[in-house]
């Protein structure tokens, strides 16, 4: 296990939040030492055997100076929400965290923001630029001299080709792929196994069709019985 010479606070107690702890906590130099969540949203004391701390008075009970935060939030509203949290954590002094899996591959000229979470499996390939506040999800990739604006979220399994510019505030659906040389406005929502073949308007979504259920069941189909 990797030496912990930083302390961290996560922001948030959702799956996320849980999921942040373990990544960190195993395969980082940060030690969690406790959680936080708006006094709103404070529903227990602690998660991990860590105190779980209301965010107005955060600065006041851990020293800002010795302390960083990851703030783990998905996309809601558009990423809005991770956004304003992060913002209001550098406005407290806290530094924020990132993290990089060991078991990502990132290319050595790529370049990543502040503030960002990047899953096992990911390929971020040469001359990349990530901006602040991305996250990366599990198996995906970024192809060479691509671009991935500030507060994006690239769910698993997404294939961004070579001389993409993904604007800010994106959300890309899991297993969705965008051709090589296009533009994604900011702000855009692109749905699931959706694939992208022209540049995209900003504040635009994009819902691949549904997959039709079948009159026939499955059992039916290969002439099977039930158990």
């Amino acid at each position: 296990m990797v030496a912990k010479t930083r302390k961290l606070i996560i922001g948030g107690d959702s799956a996320f939040a849980e999921i942040a702890y373990e990544y960190f906590t195993h395969d980082s130099d940060y030690e969690v030492v406790a959680f936080t969540v708006e006094r709103e949203y404070l529903k227990r004391e602690e998660l991990f055997g860590r105190p779980v701390l209301a965010f107005e008075t955060l600065e006041q009970q851990l020293d800002p100076t010795e302390h960083s935060i990851y703030v783990a939030s998905v996309y809601t509203q558009l990423n809005r929400l991770r956004t304003r949290l992060m913002t209001e954590v550098k406005a407290k002094g806290f530094a924020l965290a990132s993290y990089v899996s060991s078991r990502a591959f990132v290319w050595q000229n790529a370049v990543v923001g502040e503030h960002c979470f990047i899953f096992e499996d990911n390929t971020v390939q040469p001359f990349v630029r990530i901006g602040n506040n991305v996250v990366l999800w599990s198996g995906n990739h970024i192809g060479h001299h691509s671009t991935i604006g500030d507060n994006c979220f690239i769910s698993s399994h997404v294939v961004i080709s070579g001389f993409v510019d993904v604007g800010e505030n994106c959300f890309i659906g899991v297993n969705a792929t965008v051709a090589n040389n296009l533009s994604i406005g900011p702000d855009c929502w692109v749905g699931p196994g959706a694939m992208l073949l022209r540049d995209a308007a900003a504040a635009t979504i994009y819902k691949p069709p549904k997959t039709d259920v079948s009159g026939l069941s499955a059992l039916d189909r290969f002439k099977l019985k039930a158990r």
